[in-house]
């Protein structure tokens, strides 16, 4: 499995707009959205969602990185976005810092091992510190899309 698997690449946010937690996680969710990955009018809902499984336990992972994730029944396929802030966003992270890259995971409700899978790749990448330091340097949506297909490839894994 690999980032090509389930990421919708039209939904990647190089500099996001949002300042804080919800906000980010909107913003992602509705990029998704305009990417036609969530299913007519489910936008909202998901973004509820997200935010309500973020409330009771962050998924600020630490080092920079936050990884919001939820499963919902809108979706027929794992599908993640991804969005950066140079200034950070506080995540409530494990380590105090701000998050400066977010990639958000949603996952179908009865799929649960294909959730597993990609949330295990995902942070499988995120543990390299080189692919952190690209993430965060990178500054185009195209820059991230070719970090993303190169780490599939295991070039900088």
């Amino acid at each position: 499995m690999g980032f090509a698997d389930f990421f919708c690449f039209e939904a990647i946010i190089p500099e996001l707009k949002a300042t804080d937690r919800n906000g980010a996680i909107a913003e992602l969710v509705s990029a998704l959205d305009k990417a036609g990955r969530l299913g007519k009018g489910n936008c909202q809902g998901i973004t509820k969602a997200m935010i309500k499984r973020e409330k009771e336990a962050s998924t600020g992972m630490g080092k920079g990185i936050a990884v919001p994730h939820v499963k919902h029944q809108a979706v027929k396929d794992v599908t993640a976005a991804i969005g950066c802030s140079s200034a950070g966003i506080d995540f409530s992270a494990l380590d105090k810092q701000p998050v400066y890259s977010v990639i958000l995971l949603i996952s179908p409700t009865d799929n649960p091992d294909k959730h597993l899978q990609t949330m295990e790749h995902v942070f499988k990448c995120l543990q390299k510190e080189k692919f952190r330091k690209f993430l965060r340097q990178s500054q185009t949506a195209e820059q991230i899309e070719g970090l993303l297909r190169e780490s599939d490839d295991y070039l900088l894994l």
